[in-house]
């Protein structure tokens, strides 16, 4: 459902991401993590189409992202890090203004907006977006992904602002999607939902991919074939040197 070959950004001088290479299959939850800086936003962002690459190939549903980018954004949903959204819009008018892009049915969404309103919590949609906490548009955009069922679901650290009860909801909600065939690519900076949801998990760092595979497999290449995705991911990523060191110093 993903597939990315030698995908490189260059910004002037600047390697953003080098050669990284992926393969997600059908009905997978894929955890994209790295250190902030690392590449995670770029990579999704060339994987969706919003950003061209310097080099390399991205194949989505297997068609080719550059032969057939609006076919492909039809088809996907991507809820990016930061919540844009039109900000003198109410939230009703956003929901409709989606609907219009996609050319989707608003009679027929009618009751799955209502459903995800009611799961997420949100009542607000007589509200312009602009009076909305980070908290309120995120789960509003959320609900203009779900809302249309994509079969491929790219989530930027979708639970940053979300409460308690509604990132559980997406994680149990996301869950589901995969039994229904969906694939979600996620990046996210907390590594208990990693450790729970997905199925294998990328690093990135310093823009390449320098681990992949299952949390056993990871474990593998570490010293304690036993340990967290926490301390897997700061002993391959070097980022757990001198912490103890550091807090010390404090």
């Amino acid at each position: 459902m993903i597939k990315a070959r030698n995908l490189t950004k260059k910004f002037g001088e600047v390697n953003a991401v080098t050669n990284v290479n992926l393969f997600v299959e059908k009905g997978e939850i894929y955890g994209f993590l790295g250190p902030n800086g690392a590449g995670k936003t770029t990579t999704i962002r060339m994987l969706t189409g919003s950003l061209k690459p310097t080099k390399g190939t991205v194949k989505i549903m297997g068609l080719d992202m550059e032969t057939h980018e609006i076919e492909i954004k039809k088809r996907i949903g991507v809820v990016p890090d930061e919540p844009r959204i039109y900000p003198y819009l109410k939230g009703k008018e956003f929901l409709d203004f989606i609907c219009d892009i996609y050319d989707l049915n608003k009679r027929q969404l009618s009751p799955r907006i209502d459903e995800l309103c009611s799961a997420f919590g949100v009542d607000y949609l007589e509200k312009i977006v602009s009076d909305m906490s980070h908290g309120m548009k995120q789960k509003l955009y959320l609900i203009s992904v779900l809302m249309r069922k994509p079969e491929v679901v790219f989530l930027d650290e979708p639970t940053v602002g979300l409460d308690a009860k509604s990132a559980k909801i997406l994680k149990l909600l996301l869950k589901k999607y995969i039994e229904d065939g969906c694939t979600v690519f996620m990046t996210t900076h907390v590594l208990e939902i990693a450790e729970k949801m997905c199925k294998r998990i990328g690093i990135i760092h310093l823009g390449q991919l320098i681990a992949e595979g299952t949390l056993d497999e990871l474990r593998e290449q570490t010293a304690d074939k036993k340990a967290s995705l926490e301390d897997v991911f700061l002993e391959l990523t070097s980022e757990g040197e001198n912490i103890e060191e550091i807090i010390k110093e404090l």
